[in-house]
């Protein structure tokens, strides 16, 4: 599911309500993702839900897991498996360009 526009995707900007219209969920099942782990969206300072373009992606993704026939449980490991796998690209990928590359040590450097 596309990200709708916005300044950033990780602002949370919409009510429980147009989020959940938004994915086409009721507004149940978003807080009963939010009460088992699979999502965690800003809070005002009077407790009020934000659902940031982020949170939207992800309650796509749990809607085709669902679809999947995975249960909730499931979908948090494919959820946390994805978010590993994500990371260890980018950690890859920075090796590859020499990021991440370790630093020559002292003591040896210029003998020979």
């Amino acid at each position: 599911m596309p990200s709708p526009p916005g300044p950033d995707a990780d602002r949370g900007v919409y009510g429980i309500s147009v989020a959940a219209e938004l994915v086409g969920m009721g507004v149940q099942n978003l807080r009963l993702y939010e009460a088992r782990g699979l999502l965690t969206p800003e809070r005002t300072e009077g407790g009020t839900r934000r659902y940031s373009a982020s949170d939207l992606d992800r309650l796509g993704r749990i809607g085709e897991l669902l679809d999947s026939g995975l249960n909730l449980a499931g979908i948090a490991m494919v959820l946390q498996l994805e978010h590993d796998n994500q990371a260890l690209r980018a950690a890859l990928a920075d090796e590859a360009t020499g990021q991440n590359q370790p630093r020559p040590r002292g003591g040896d450097a210029g003998k020979g």
